[in-house]
């Protein structure tokens, strides 16, 4: 079995529930930021990384469970909105010349390249504290299920989530095998992905049990996003990814191409899927969407 992301770059990309992209896309653009006079570099670099496009895959998530455990989506929009903000403050550090050393992000320059180092690593931090901010401030939940929620996402963000798993990535000195890959990009990338189902399901006030298959879910979603981003890094195209190919290459970074192979990684691929939809058809409830989105992250091409 060679299944996984398509080899044809001519293939048929899986339906994506844009009607939620474009919900989040327009109250992203409403988003006021610095209010303080002599911030407006500092604002206009936020927004720059911020409204640079993207398939918004977390707030997506999020929007979509709400949806499937039977509530309104825009009930969750504050959170949403605060998972993109999180997401965007990690990519704006993970270009920095410090990490990454990437210059293109979304086919554009990255942060630091249009407003400089200094100003980038300020926009990334205002990023994650205006997170924060929106989501105290604007989510209606009861209290101890919304301060679940607000703990979960800086729990997903932090030393034992997605910055600890940039930690053992650019450490280089975690083993090249398969189940310490897993359990890095579990932190590095399936943290947040995981935090952007898991958070819905906390604001709801939902019970372990009743909630086990949508986690399931999300794990396997973080670990199918990163594999195909690994095939992407080696067989995506410049102009199609927005950011140079070849990257985890050049930094000597372990990924599932360079451990497994490039047939095997699309065989992971496919049992990662496999194992999202499978969860999900035990969760029940209107899991349309999220089918959508994990039948999308397979087959994508940027």
């Amino acid at each position: 079995m060679n299944a996984g992301p398509p080899a044809s770059s001519g293939a048929e990309h899986a339906a994506y529930p844009v009607a939620l992209q474009d919900e989040v896309e327009a109250y992203l653009a409403d988003l006021e930021f610095a209010t303080v006079p002599g911030m407006e570099g500092l604002d206009e670099a936020m927004r720059y990384s911020l409204l640079a496009g993207g398939k918004r895959v977390r707030p997506v998530l999020a929007l979509a469970t709400a949806e499937a455990v039977g509530r309104a989506p825009a009930e969750v929009m504050p959170l949403a909105a605060a998972l993109e903000l999180v997401h965007t403050y990690s990519l704006i550090h993970d270009d920095l010349p410090a990490m990454d050393d990437d210059e293109l992000r979304r086919g554009r320059p990255t942060c630091h390249v249009a407003f400089g180092e200094g100003v980038a690593i300020l926009a990334g931090d205002g990023l994650f504290a205006e997170a924060l901010r929106l989501l105290l401030e604007r989510q209606a939940a009861d209290p101890a299920d919304l301060l679940a929620a607000a703990r979960e996402l800086v729990a997903a963000a932090g030393v034992n989530g997605m910055v600890g798993g940039q930690f053992l990535d650019i450490a280089g000195d975690a083993p090249a095998d398969g189940e310490s890959l897993r359990r890095l990009h579990g932190l590095k990338t399936g943290r947040l992905i995981g935090a952007s189902v898991e958070c819905v399901l906390l604001l709801s006030g939902m019970s372990e049990a009743e909630t086990a298959p949508y986690r399931r879910f999300a794990r396997e979603l973080g670990v199918l996003f990163q594999i195909v981003d690994d095939i992407l890094d080696v067989t995506g195209d410049q102009h199609a990814i927005g950011k140079p190919s070849g990257s985890d290459q050049r930094h000597g970074k372990a990924t599932y191409v360079s451990v497994f192979g490039l047939d095997r990684a699309r065989e992971l691929a496919s049992e990662s899927h496999a194992g999202a939809r499978a969860a999900l058809a035990e969760a029940g409830g209107r899991t349309a969407k999220l089918a959508q989105v994990a039948d999308y992250i397979l087959t994508r091409r940027r």
